[in-house]
């Protein structure tokens, strides 16, 4: 058992098979209106520093059949056809934003997940949706805050209004003047397929901040362990291992989401010897479910690119499995190759040991990616 901000009491699970057993079964709901008892009798309120995951209404915090409808009108919008034909329009994006890493003067330092893979997925799925530039950072504001578990409860509150508030306006001008992307698409639906605001508001939340959120730490990842794993590294140039290898493995070892809330026990749980009562908080700690040496042996810890079994669940499993999955694999086969190829000299700016974590238990991520893209021709500092 684990406590969360404010006193909240919590079950972790961190072996694949339970997880797996979890992922799957009706006996776990993801909706806390329907579940979560501290909820629902107003003992845990807006002012919770978590209190976005409990309030968004969308596919990810509904239970059963409504679980299904939600996620219905999100699946078509990336089906492996759509997804495959975006290939293009993302190699030119990764294109434009090498082309500005390259205006950075050789030997200077420049943040490689803020200008590069953030901005890849924060810029694709904007794309996608149809959220304007000049309003991108405030809609994108409130899916970098949720995973903040440091937030007082003015700022909890603060965040849910402003993150509300945000996607409402994009709501309402997609509605006056319909175009050409995802969101005119959920705001025109019609029939079963048609969202309350509540839902679309939720909905819009969840895609965008996990279509940038996630992707963002899996590219810094595998670039980090392709930067401090040479020799791994030379079996790609070789062709003794694919980019494929390298995403799969680095999803494997690191996880983009360490500890995911929340699901609740629809009823008691008997679970390894262990009474998870009905109504308690459930995480899935996918940082850890990934290095189960039950499953991958005594090098679980290890970053093995050659490794034969990468089995993992870091886009989870059964009907709440990510349905941008195949987006974020095709984001990062696109996007580390071209990076390599176009700066092949690239170094780490600080020692390894050096880098911070992203400051939040529920994303597994670092605050920086300090790196040199090219050696300077004359040391830095020569006069």
């Amino acid at each position: 058992m684990v406590e969360l901000p404010g006193n909240v009491r919590g079950w972790v699970v961190v072996g694949h098979d339970l997880a797996m057993e979890l992922l799957t079964s009706p006996k776990v709901s993801k909706n806390p209106r329907q579940h979560w008892p501290a909820w629902i009798d107003g003992e845990i309120g807006a002012d919770w520093p978590l209190a976005s995951w409990p309030t968004m209404e969308n596919m990810t915090t509904a239970y059963g059949h409504e679980a299904q409808r939600l996620r219905r009108p999100i699946v078509k919008a990336f089906t492996p056809k759509r997804v495959r034909s975006m290939q293009p329009y993302i190699e030119r994006t990764v294109q434009r934003l090498l082309d500005r890493l390259a205006e950075t003067p050789p030997g200077e330092t420049v943040d490689l997940k803020r200008n590069f893979s953030y901005q890849l997925p924060a810029t694709i799925i904007c794309d996608l949706f149809g959220v304007p530039e000049a309003d991108r950072a405030a809609i994108l504001r409130g899916g970098e805050k949720t995973p903040d578990s440091s937030l007082t409860p003015e700022e909890a509150e603060a965040n849910i209004r402003d993150w509300t508030e945000q996607f409402g306006k994009l709501i309402a001008a997609k509605r006056a003047f319909p175009a050409d992307d995802l969101t005119s698409d959920l705001v025109t639906a019609e029939g079963e397929e048609r969202l309350t605001d509540n839902e679309l508001i939720g909905t819009l939340f969840v895609a965008l901040g996990a279509g940038s959120e996630t992707v963002m730490n899996l590219v810094t990842h595998a670039v980090l362990k392709l930067l401090t794993h040479p020799e791994q590294r030379a079996m790609l140039e070789d062709g003794r291992a694919s980019w494929d290898d390298v995403i799969e493995e680095t999803l494997r070892l690191e996880s983009p989401l360490n500890l995911l809330p929340l699901r609740f026990a629809v009823e008691d749980l008997e679970l390894d010897g262990v009474t998870v009562a009905k109504g308690d908080p459930i995480l899935m700690g996918y940082g850890a479910i990934g290095r189960d040496p039950a499953v991958h042996g005594d090098s679980a810890e290890d970053w093995d690119i050659k490794r034969e079994n990468k089995e993992h669940l870091s886009f989870g499993h059964g009907t709440h499995y990510c349905v941008g999955a195949p987006l974020a694999r095709l984001e990062a086969k696109i996007a580390l190759p071209a990076l390599f190829a176009r700066f092949p000299d690239m170094q780490l700016a600080v020692k390894p040991e050096e880098l911070e974590s992203q400051g939040t238990f529920i994303m597994n991520g670092h605050k920086t990616l300090p790196v040199i893209l090219e050696k300077a021709s004359v040391p830095v500092g020569t006069p």
